[in-house]
């Protein structure tokens, strides 16, 4: 293994190396050039894809699932669609295989079906699908030195814990066919932590090793590793088993680590990337590390970690221990990326990379950069409680201290029709900064927010409805505090901002607040809805996302 006196470079990697809503990392290397996919659940498109070549720094490169023929997430739940993809390259061609969840909220079944889609590009175009079973979800594609093919997963019960995360199973796929084939194998039912999931294959030195995540994706998560010299098994516990977790480490900021995959670099060094939140406490909570006092806004986040091989053929993280480190040192000379526009004045063609729609992809006719140049119209369809047409274009929130702007030219006729800027959780949490009609000639902004089934509304003022033609809105974050405040100054110009009363808690938007909201991170963007006749579009001149780093 090389070590750093090997070399005359070194980067520091600063955990998280992908911000915000970046969970289930995968991470695939081809010559010197590194990518991560993760899970995007009902965002569309799916799949993101980040790029790197030194580990350290990572840019957007887009999505891989762009078509409803690859990605169908109409009335999918709340973090249902995309699970725990898994990208690697072999024969030429990148393979991609990934979970669309279509359920997931009863305890007893799961409709998981899986596909495989492949690119000669990493930037696509990527391929129509192929189904490979719905057996359980998480699956990954190894390919074995012989060139023989197989698909590694978990599978599902049908009956609630301990037997609902049955261990997983092993199946080979026969690439002149497309399709699995013979009968799956379990391989591994699992080490004593339990809840096993996000498998991974690797071979090495004559092993292979099967790298699991376990514990269940909030406090108790961690890394298992089992190795067998069999394909098929037995395979053994790893003696010091988990390799990585955060459990029971209070002092440790990035918690909830685990669902790892690994990696080799050119020059020989091994590393983990894995995801970890980074809760805040909830205001008005007791302060103890209980996942119903506390809140994680950005949602699971990329990580990584260095890792070593013992004599005994063991992976080890390199720092010793099993927990996760927030600085982490690599052999690779830095590499970092022009700075992605945080700022989108909608004067192209094509919206700023980091906007996603929700189930559905972007359509002109419910989103357009054509109907008035210069401004992204959207017509009102589906209230923000629907898992259908929701008018919706939104953007990750990545830092805990940071600002949103748009201006918004909506002038409605009714209390059905509504616009604005809106920080979102999922259907059931968030805050909507809206404009609606307030009678003849006069329109209101006020802030509802939703947490579970619970919905507040606060009436902010009373306008003119010429004051639709440019009214500037704008969300303030500081970590657990969330401030709205507005100006009728007119379009890309400045303006004296009134303030709205009331602090919110931008902690309610985030994973652990509810059983039914776990898996995802807070967005922020803009939104429209017509409760009437879907009829009204709403325009916004720009959108301004500002870190207050």
């Amino acid at each position: 293994m090389a070590t750093a006196g090997d070399f005359d470079f070194m980067v520091q990697a600063h955990n998280p190396i992908i911000t915000g809503f970046n969970p289930d990392p995968s991470v695939c290397r081809v010559g010197e050039d590194y990518y991560i996919a993760t899970s995007t659940f009902e965002w569309f498109p799916g799949v993101q894809i980040h790029h790197s070549r030194d580990l350290a720094h990572w840019r957007l490169l887009g999505r891989a699932l762009d078509r409803v023929s690859q990605l169908d997430m109409r009335g999918c739940q709340n973090s249902g669609g995309i699970w725990a993809p898994c990208l690697t390259h072999a024969d030429g061609k990148f393979w991609l295989v990934y979970t669309n969840v279509r359920h997931h909220m009863s305890g007893v079944v799961m409709d998981t079906p899986n596909y495989l889609v492949t690119a000669t590009e990493i930037e696509g175009p990527w391929s129509e699908p192929v189904f490979l079973n719905a057996s359980g979800f998480d699956p990954s594609l190894f390919h074995d030195a012989d060139g023989k093919k197989y698909v590694v997963q978990m599978q599902m019960g049908e009956a609630v814990t301990p037997v609902r995360f049955d261990g997983i199973i092993l199946q080979e796929f026969d690439t002149g066919r497309m399709k699995l084939v013979g009968e799956p194998k379990k391989i591994w039912p699992g080490s004593p932590i339990g809840i096993t999931e996000g498998p991974h294959l690797l071979k090495k030195d004559g092993w292979y090793y099967l790298i699991t995540a376990e514990g269940g994706t909030a406090m108790r998560h961690a890394i298992s590793v089992g190795r067998s010299k069999y394909l098929w098994g037995p395979y053994d516990l790893h003696p010091q088993n988990p390799l990585l977790t955060a459990f029971q480490q209070a002092h440790l900021d990035l918690k909830s680590a685990g669902h790892g995959c690994f990696v080799e670099t050119q020059n020989g060094e091994w590393f983990t990337v894995h995801l970890a939140h980074r809760p805040l406490q909830r205001p008005g909570r007791l302060v103890l590390d209980r996942e119903e006092n506390k809140s994680a806004p950005l949602g699971r986040e990329t990580c990584l970690q260095g890792l070593c091989w013992g004599e005994d053929g063991w992976p080890r993280l390199a720092q010793g221990g099993n927990s996760p480190a927030e600085v982490v040192a690599v052999n690779l000379p830095p590499q970092a990326w022009p700075a992605d526009p945080l700022r989108d004045d909608f004067d192209g063609h094509r919206l700023n990379r980091h906007f996603q729609t929700l189930r559905e992809p972007l359509e002109e006719n419910w989103a357009s950069l054509n109907r008035r140049p210069g401004w992204l119209s959207l017509r009102g369809r589906d209230s923000l409680a629907s898992t259908f047409d929701q008018s919706l274009v939104a953007r990750r929130l990545q830092h805990f201290q940071a600002a949103a702007e748009t201006c918004l030219a909506f002038q409605p006729s009714h209390f059905k029709q509504a616009a604005g800027l809106v920080a979102y959780y999922d259907r059931l949490h968030y805050h909507y900064f809206r404009v609606t009609a307030a009678g003849p000639g006069k329109i209101k902004l006020g802030v509802i927010s939703s947490e579970n089934t619970k919905t507040s509304r606060l009436e902010v003022a009373e306008l003119p409805i010429e004051a639709g033609q440019g009214l500037r809105l704008r969300m303030d974050m500081d970590h657990a505090e969330l401030r709205f405040a507005w100006s009728t100054g007119a379009s890309r110009r400045g303006g004296s901002w009134e303030s709205v009363d009331q602090v919110f808690e931008a902690t309610m938007l985030g994973d652990w607040v509810s059983p039914h909201s776990n898996f995802t991170g807070t967005f922020w963007g803009v939104c429209c809805q017509d409760l009437l006749d879907r009829s009204i579009w709403a325009a916004f001149d720009y959108f301004d996302y500002q870190p207050r780093v």
